[in-house]
C-alpha cells in the first residue's frame, strides 16, 4: 500500500479545490559549490488538487506505474550524506511524466502495465497543456534554477538522477542490483558504472532494463543539451522497499560518489566538455564573425594567439564560448533587446552562429536545438519565463543603435 505520508497527502488533496496552490517539486537544500545536483523524477504517487486518484484505487497507486518505489527516500538520504542539493517531483508519473519530452506519446499514459488510467483516457491537448503548466514546467524550472545557482557558485554541477525498477517484468527476472543509464556523455556514467561493478556483492549492468537514449528526457534536457556531466542510476525496487534497504543504498552511493569526487582526475574530466563525446572543438568551430551583420565568416580574418597552435586555440575559444553561454543562462534579467542595443548581438545571434559553425563542419544542427543549447531550455519556455515586453524606450534605443552597429 501507499507509504503513509503519500497516502495522507493524496486524501488531503482530494478535498481541495482544483485551483488550490500546488508545488510541483520538493527542494532539498545543499551546497551548490560541491558540484553535484541529485534529481528524482518519479518520487511521488500523489496527484495535484482536483484530480483525485485519476480513477485508480490505492493498490494501483502503490505500484511502480505511479512512482519509483524507494527512490525518493534514497535521494533524500544521499543528498544529506553528500551535502548537495536535490530536486524531487511531488506528483505521480501518471499525472504527467517529467522524464519524457513534451512531444513524447507516453508523456501522459492512458495504459500502464495492464492498468487503464480512467482519468487519462480522454485527455485532450488543452488538458495536457494544463498539466504541463501545473506540474511539468515548474519541476523543470526548479532544476534550471538549481543548475544556475551552482553555476553562480562557480561549479557547473554533475547531475545524478535516481530511479528504481521492478524485480520482474512479466515472467522475466531482472537480476541486476543496480544499473547505470547514459547516452553520449561518459564522463560521470562510466566511472560510476565501474565503481559499482567493483563492489564484490553487486551484479550491475549498463543501459538496462531501459536504454539511456531517450530524446527529451530529463537527462537529455538538463545534461546533454547543457553539456553537463550526468548519469541515471536504476536500483532494483525490492532492495530499497524498506527503511533499512533505502539507508544502506544511500550510504553505499554516498561512499562511491564521494570517492569519485575525491579523485582529481575524475573531477578534471567532469569539467572538460571535450571529454563529453557530445560537441568537441574538432567537430564544431566557433567563430567570432558577426553573421547577423552580413559578414561571411570564411572571409573574416581569424586572429591567432601567439605561441599557441590552431587546435589549442580552438579549444580555448570553445571554452570561452561555453563560459559566455553559461553566464547568459544565469543572467536571465538581461533582455535580448538590450544586448542588441549595446553590442549588436544577442542570444539568438549566438544560436545562429552555432548553426553556421555546424554547417561548416558538415554537422547537422537545427535552429531549435541550437537555441535550446544557448538558452539552457527550449526557446519558447525561456520566452514565457524570462522575456518581458519591450518598452517604447527600448525599441527607440534599438532603432538608434542599428545604424551604429551596421544592421539593416
Amino acid at each position: 500500500m501507499l507509504n503513509p505520508p503519500q497516502a495522507a497527502a493524496s486524501h488531503e488533496a482530494d478535498a481541495l479545490p482544483a485551483d488550490a496552490p500546488f508545488t510541483a517539486f520538493e527542494r532539498i537544500a545543499g551546497d551548490p559549490s560541491r558540484g553535484m545536483l541529485i534529481l528524482c523524477d518519479h518520487a511521488s504517487s500523489a496527484m495535484p488538487p482536483g484530480y483525485g486518484t485519476l480513477g485508480l484505487d490505492g493498490a494501483q497507486l502503490a505500484r511502480h506505474i505511479a512512482y519509483d518505489i524507494g527512490a525518493a527516500a534514497v535521494t533524500r538520504a544521499l543528498a544529506a550524506h553528500l551535502g548537495v542539493p536535490a530536486i524531487l517531483s511531488t506528483f505521480s508519473r501518471l499525472f504527467i511524466d517529467p522524464n519524457r519530452g513534451i512531444d513524447d506519446p507516453t508523456l501522459v499514459m492512458r495504459l500502464s502495465d495492464g492498468a487503464v488510467i480512467p482519468g487519462n483516457r480522454d485527455i485532450d491537448a488543452e488538458e495536457k497543456a494544463r498539466r504541463i503548466a501545473r506540474a511539468y514546467a515548474p519541476y523543470h524550472a526548479a532544476i534550471d534554477t538549481a543548475i544556475m545557482q551552482a553555476m553562480e557558485a562557480g561549479q557547473p554541477p554533475a547531475l545524478l538522477s535516481i530511479h528504481s525498477f521492478t524485480p520482474f517484468w512479466k515472467d522475466a527476472a531482472r537480476p541486476w542490483h543496480a544499473t547505470v543509464l547514459w547516452d553520449r556523455d561518459p564522463r560521470f556514467a562510466r566511472p560510476l558504472l565501474h565503481a559499482l561493478d567493483a563492489e564484490d556483492d553487486l551484479f550491475v549492468a549498463e543501459n538496462e532494463p531501459y536504454a539511456g537514449r531517450l530524446e527529451g528526457d530529463c537527462m537529455h534536457r538538463h545534461g546533454t543539451k547543457r553539456q553537463l556531466p550526468h548519469a541515471l542510476i536504476e536500483l532494483r525496487q525490492d532492495l530499497i522497499s524498506d527503511d533499512a534497504g533505502q539507508g544502506a543504498w544511500a550510504e553505499r552511493l554516498a561512499r562511491i560518489v564521494g570517492d569519485l569526487l575525491a579523485e582529481p582526475a575524475f573531477c578534471e574530466a567532469l569539467h572538460d566538455p571535450a571529454a563529453a563525446g557530445v560537441i568537441t572543438p574538432n567537430t564544431q568551430v566557433y567563430r567570432s564573425a558577426d553573421m547577423s551583420a552580413g559578414h561571411d565568416a570564411a572571409e573574416t580574418p581569424q586572429a591567432t594567439l601567439a605561441g599557441i597552435d590552431d587546435t589549442r586555440q580552438q579549444e580555448l575559444e570553445a571554452a570561452a564560448f561555453r563560459r559566455l553561454v553559461a553566464h547568459l543562462q544565469t543572467r536571465t534579467d538581461v533582455q535580448n533587446i538590450d544586448l542588441m542595443t549595446l553590442s549588436g548581438f544577442c542570444r539568438n545571434c549566438l544560436s545562429n552562429w552555432l548553426v553556421d559553425a555546424a554547417a561548416e563542419a558538415d554537422t547537422t544542427l537545427s535552429k531549435e536545438d541550437a537555441r535550446a543549447h544557448v538558452y539552457g531550455m527550449p526557446y519558447p519556455e525561456w520566452k514565457a519565463q524570462h522575456q518581458t515586453e519591450a518598452t517604447p524606450e527600448q525599441i527607440a534605443a534599438l532603432k538608434a543603435a542599428e545604424a551604429r552597429h551596421g544592421h539593416s
